[in-house]
């Protein structure tokens, strides 16, 4: 056999395995190489273990966001348990006097919407941070405004305690009203927050960023694929 004839058969060969040693890279690496979303907020070491290739890794408990019981723009009373299973993309808004930058949040806030209608794992949420003047007739009228859907993009409005300590305490989000010259003003982090069915916060992004939004778009794809692959290893 000529040395011409060898190096074509080796070129051959090398063509074939290429394929087969990506997928085995894939299927056998792929998990290892996958790098989920941080989690946000205070967090500790457990007592308890979990095994990483025969090695044991301390687990760590993280900040859950606390249930809640608000009501939505059709009146009906929302808590955790409407959203088991979901991710929720979460903003804050209010209807009177609002500024361009609560427009702006909710323009993205339906496009994100638009874009996730069919997919059952996203839901998306609202809370406003008037609830004295958003009641759930007023969020009725403004969801109409918005196109926005109850039991896929709820408004939320209830007690102002409840709603500040969520946002306050909950979701590391700074709302508080403030009194300027006899006027009250509403002063907040204009953020979308990122949440996973397990109620732990995975990102927060600057509603007036189109980075931040681009990156957002991305990471729920990222969660939705984290979530799928957590289902199917039964955790």
């Amino acid at each position: 056999m000529s040395s011409s004839q060898i190096k074509k058969i080796l070129i051959l060969v090398t063509i074939l395995a290429v394929p087969g040693f990506l997928y085995y890279l894939l299927q056998e690496k792929g998990k290892n190489r996958y790098k989920p979303l941080p989690v946000f907020g205070p967090k500790e070491v457990a007592s308890t273990f979990h095994s990483v290739k025969g090695k044991q890794i301390p687990d760590t408990i993280y900040h859950l966001v606390p249930d809640f019981k608000l009501v939505n723009q059709n009146a009906d009373s929302i808590s955790w348990k409407n959203y088991e299973g979901k991710i929720l993309v979460l903003n804050l808004f209010y209807t009177t006097g609002n500024s361009g930058a609560v427009s702006f949040a909710n323009k993205a806030m339906k496009a994100f919407e638009t874009t996730y209608d069919h997919n059952k794992t996203v839901n998306f949420v609202g809370i406003t941070i008037d609830p004295t003047r958003d009641t759930p007739e007023v969020l009725s009228k403004y969801a109409q405004t918005l196109d926005a859907k109850p039991g896929k993009w709820d408004l939320l409005t209830g007690d102002s305690t409840t709603i500040y300590s969520l946002l306050n305490k909950g979701l590391f989000i700074d709302a508080h009203q403030e009194i300027a010259a006899g006027d009250r003003k509403f002063v907040y982090s204009n953020m979308f927050v990122l949440l996973d069915p397990q109620r732990r916060i995975r990102g927060y992004y600057p509603a007036s960023s189109q980075e931040a939004l681009s990156q957002l778009n991305d990471e729920i794809k990222v969660l939705i694929t984290e979530e799928l692959r957590n289902n199917k290893d039964g955790r």
